[in-house]
């Protein structure tokens, strides 16, 4: 009856509110396609182009049609942003923003170099990315490295306003995504390897004012949900949920990170983020006093909130009681499909524990949930029968249980590694063919937990991991067809290195990536056929982008490889271990590729 209710309450409020809650100028710009005007592609997070001049049949024949350097080394993630004849582009830190004037050779109109003081380097988990700005008419938005968010004008590329989101002395930093939604930018941050509470705290767009911020665990207040009206798998989630699944104040040093991309329902008014691992990575660490596994609510979570009060409509924990740091930030994207047999209001998941997800998006329950890799192996199944006590909760493996196997144990060949079947690198989701389109990496991982000690602004992870590719196997990538009414995957097509690039449909019937060797590829979204393949200067990390100009259609990416994947790379790190674990799965790498911070840009000759 309460599930009913509220169900029956959002849908009232659609009626009442229509779609006016979406910021107009972002609205308009994103319903234009000779632009790409968000990170995302549009609200929904669907990363798809209506653009078709180049199509299936003659996208071999592109040609590089100019190029543009950052000045900056290290991992480019995210895309420009294309609004109208200006592009605006960014580079990892110390992230400088460039505005091209596209009718004039790609002019340099302004450039913005924060001044930020270095030694927030050592405090960033994995590489110096950024994953780019956001533009709202007027405006430009900023998130740096050290938690500055700052607005710019648009036309001269001077600050607006100014506000500090949080402290790198406590470990605090930002790589994440912006989204802009009425009057107000949503942003996240970073930092659960140093033991930061993290949040997701709004600001005014106008006058960079804080509104609200809601923490990712602590008491309801703090976490801004309602006992009573805020659900989880269809039922209130009651007085203190956080409180009640930590012991004594560990929730205070939680973790719960927030720097992935972010969708928004203009007509539920609800936007979709996750919140990563619980702090640290050693389980044994976070027991309950007897001893035993407990939730660490609401770490590993996706939420939707009421973008104009930050209150939870619902939460849903995917990975309760972290072993293996699979965070939950990895986007969500907002589709209308049939899921059996019944159309529904649903969003799309890929997580990092290695389940893709299809969740009704106006209750938070899960519908289907399904490997979207073969290799899975820390988990059985996701219960999704309602009426069993484990309903939504993954059964896990007890052999690749880093904490029944006691901390100072290594664990052996866990499915995914840490850093998941998919990490950062968005999906993208095709109208055409109603696919979504998913860069792989097949990782595995050892993990030995052991005993850390929490000061702030000094790392806090607890655990040694290595990684490799799975048993039997030479490739650390995939690209995966998916199909999000079924949970199936319609083809799949190895690559040798993790796909750690966003994928770009288009309504020319193509489907693109980047490589973390160095490549551009384009592929035939029926199948995912190779149709087009071009070196770029560096391995590519960032996301591919479309737009038109003067009735021509360009499409492009940055090189600059780096990220978690690439962190051997960007930081010069050599021993195995390094960089949580990914150096020696990718220190193949360098026979192939070395650092970077470039623009290129595709057209039809």
């Amino acid at each position: 009856m309460r599930r009913s209710a509220l169900a029956c309450g959002l849908l009232a409020s659609v009626a009442l509110s229509s779609a006016g809650w979406a910021n107009d100028d972002v609205k308009k710009a994103t319903a234009d396609p000779n632009n790409w005007a968000m990170q995302q592609g549009d609200y929904l997070g669907w990363r798809y182009s209506k653009l078709d001049q180049i199509n299936t049949g003659n996208v071999g024949t592109m040609k590089v049609a100019w190029q543009f350097s950052t000045g900056v080394l290290r991992g480019h993630e995210g895309s420009p942003i294309v609004v109208g004849n200006r592009m605006y582009v960014h580079s990892a830190f110390p992230n400088n923003v460039f505005a091209l004037d596209l009718d004039n050779d790609n002019k340099i109109l302004w450039k913005y170099s924060p001044k930020q003081d270095p030694s927030v380097i050592p405090v960033m988990c994995c590489d110096t990315v950024n994953r780019g700005v956001q533009v709202a008419g007027d405006t430009v938005i900023l998130g740096q490295a050290d938690t500055t968010i700052v607005a710019l004008d648009a036309a001269s590329g001077k600050e607006k306003w100014k506000a500090v989101n949080g402290d790198p002395k406590k470990g605090e930093t930002y790589t994440g995504n912006l989204i802009i939604i009425g009057d107000k930018v949503i942003m996240g941050t970073s930092g659960a390897e140093f033991g930061v509470r993290c949040h997701v705290t709004a600001y005014g767009l106008k006058d960079g004012k804080k509104i609200w911020r809601a923490y990712s665990m602590g008491p309801d207040a703090d976490i801004l949900m309602d006992p009573d009206k805020t659900m989880s798998l269809g039922k209130p989630v009651g007085k203190d949920s956080s409180l009640k699944t930590w012991t004594g104040d560990q929730w205070k040093i939680g973790g719960g990170s927030t720097w992935g991309f972010y969708s928004y329902d203009p007509e539920l008014h609800l936007f979709y983020y996750g919140s990563g691992n619980p702090s640290t990575w050693n389980p044994a660490q976070r027991a309950g006093p007897d001893g035993k596994q407990i939730d660490q609510k609401w770490s590993m979570t996706l939420f939707a909130r009421n973008p104009d009060t930050g209150v939870a409509a619902w939460a849903y924990q995917m990975t309760p009681f972290d072993e293996w740091d699979y965070d939950g930030v990895n986007e969500s994207v907002l589709i209308d499909i049939p899921v059996g047999g019944k159309d529904r209001k649903v969003l799309a998941h890929f997580d990092r524990n290695g389940f893709g997800y299809t969740i009704d998006r106006v209750t938070g329950e899960p519908l289907i949930a399904k490997p979207y890799d073969q290799d899975l192996n820390w988990a059985t199944e996701v219960v999704l029968d309602k009426a069993s006590p484990q309903y939504g909760r993954p059964q896990v493996v007890k052999a690749k249980s880093t904490f029944l196997n006691g901390a100072d144990v290594n664990t052996k060949n866990i499915c995914p590694a840490a850093l998941g079947f998919k990490d950062q690198q968005p999906v993208a989701y095709s109208p055409l063919t109603n696919l979504i389109y998913i860069p792989v990496n097949n990782v595995c991982m050892d993990y030995e937990p052991f005993k850390v000690t929490y000061t702030p602004g000094q790392p806090y992870v607890g655990a040694t991991l290595s990684m490799f590719p799975p048993e039997g196997k030479t490739n650390t990538g995939h690209f995966t067809i998916w199909d999000p009414s079924k949970g199936e995957i319609v083809a799949q097509h190895d690559e040798p290195f993790s796909v750690w690039s966003g994928v770009l449909t288009t309504g020319g019937g193509i489907a693109c990536h980047g490589t973390l060797e160095g490549y551009l590829k384009c592929r035939d979204q029926k199948d995912g056929k190779e149709l087009f393949k071009h070196r770029l200067p560096s391995g590519s990390i960032g996301n591919v982008f479309t737009y038109a100009h003067k009735g021509k259609q360009y499409l492009g990416l940055y090189s600059g490889v780096g990220g978690w994947a690439g962190i051997g790379l960007a930081a010069g790190l050599d021993k195995p271990t390094d960089g949580l674990g990914a150096v020696g799965n990718y220190a193949g790498l360098r026979q192939y590729t070395d650092l970077g911070g470039t623009l290129t840009v595709y057209s039809l000759p």
